[in-house]
């Protein structure tokens, strides 16, 4: 049927015929049929004619978010909610995209009017209202949101970090290994949230494979135009972990477990994608409670005592816990922990 639809509106536009609305559902028909590219081309220009109509504003969103381009999804959602402020499609899209985003607060102040209203939408956004309020108590920053910050960091997410931030955790790590494995045998490794290489390269020259895994898309092109991984992928480090039996001898985690709070499933998972004698490099931010706790820029933090309580439950031995300053916060040292477990 999309096909159908395809072809017959691209030969009414050819001849013609067609109209911004012939347009409008020419890209939709597109994204229905899967084909993203022409999707997104065709609304581009469709947007481009008709800057002032909030539905080319509000397709164009819907055709981004499918790509994968949540930072200029929001952009056109909110273009197309300022253009009518009664449309409702475009402030419930607007929505689900700070939800997806991993921005609860912001998703409900979009999604509570709709879901008070008598329209269509009501039911749909009062479901999506109940995601973002069981997300502001989940025990692990959201992937959407990991995604939307590192997607938007990427391009000079290197300067950013090493020169504003002063960010060491990469060099902690390596600091950690070279007291650790200083036997000259070349260990294969998977670099979790591995950003845009810096701990790959930091690592690489006492590698065998090494692997890489990161939300981000983004951040993921920038890794490999270094030309250090023998592969990449876009995944949540849990997923690689569960696919990978006994397939690494080191793991890496670079400033990366700051956005998971219960690390229990991640220290499991861990033991099992290690070889016998394999080691869990990581870095965390430390609390001073007793287990673990949000803090205000969205990082979790973890105490010492649970670090060593959840490594002893997954099977592992302490080899090695120091504490570092993993990186600045505001021109401030951040209260960091370096560890090291074997399995």
């Amino acid at each position: 049927m999309e096909n159908t639809s395809i072809a017959l509106l691209s030969r009414a536009i050819a001849e013609g015929r067609g109209g911004l609305l012939t347009r409008l559902r020419l890209g939709r028909a597109y994204l229905a049929a899967g084909e993203r590219e022409r999707a997104l081309e065709v609304l581009r220009e469709t947007s481009a004619l008709a800057p002032g109509l909030a539905d080319a504003a509000l397709a164009l969103g819907e055709a981004l978010i499918a790509a994968g381009h949540l930072p200029a999804a929001v952009a056109e959602f909110q273009r197309a909610a300022q253009l009518d402020p009664d449309f409702a499609p475009a402030r419930y899209a607007l929505g689900c995209a700070w939800l997806e985003a991993g921005e609860a607060d912001r998703a409900i102040e979009f999604l509570g009017p709709i879901a008070q209203s008598n329209g269509q939408l009501a039911g749909d956004a009062s479901r999506k209202i109940a995601e973002a309020e069981q997300l502001k108590t989940a025990c692990h920053a959201p992937a959407g949101y990991i995604r939307h910050l590192f997607d938007q960091f990427s391009a000079d997410y290197d300067a950013r970090m090493l020169q504003q931030l002063d960010y060491r955790a990469h060099l902690i790590l390596r600091s950690l290994a070279d007291l650790l494995v200083s036997d000259g045998v070349r260990r294969d490794m998977l670099d979790l949230g591995c950003g845009t290489g810096l701990a790959g390269a930091s690592f690489k020259d006492i590698a065998g494979a090494l692997d890489g895994v990161d939300l981000s898309p983004r951040m993921i092109e920038h890794a490999r135009k270094r030309g250090i991984y023998d592969r990449l992928s876009v995944t949540d480090l849990k997923t690689a972990l569960d696919n990978a039996p006994q397939g690494y001898d080191l793991l890496l985690a670079a400033d990366t477990l700051v956005y998971i709070g219960d690390l229990a499933p991640v220290f499991s998972a861990a033991a099992k994608a290690l070889r016998p004698g394999g080691y869990l490099l990581f870095t965390v931010e430390r609390s001073a409670g007793t287990r673990y706790e949000l803090g205000e820029k969205r990082r979790y933090r973890h105490s010492e005592a649970y670090l060593r309580t959840e490594a002893a439950r997954a099977g592992f031995e302490v080899m090695g816990l120091m504490p570092c300053t993993p990186r600045t916060e505001s021109h401030k040292p951040v209260d960091g922990l370096a560890m090291a477990l074997q399995r």
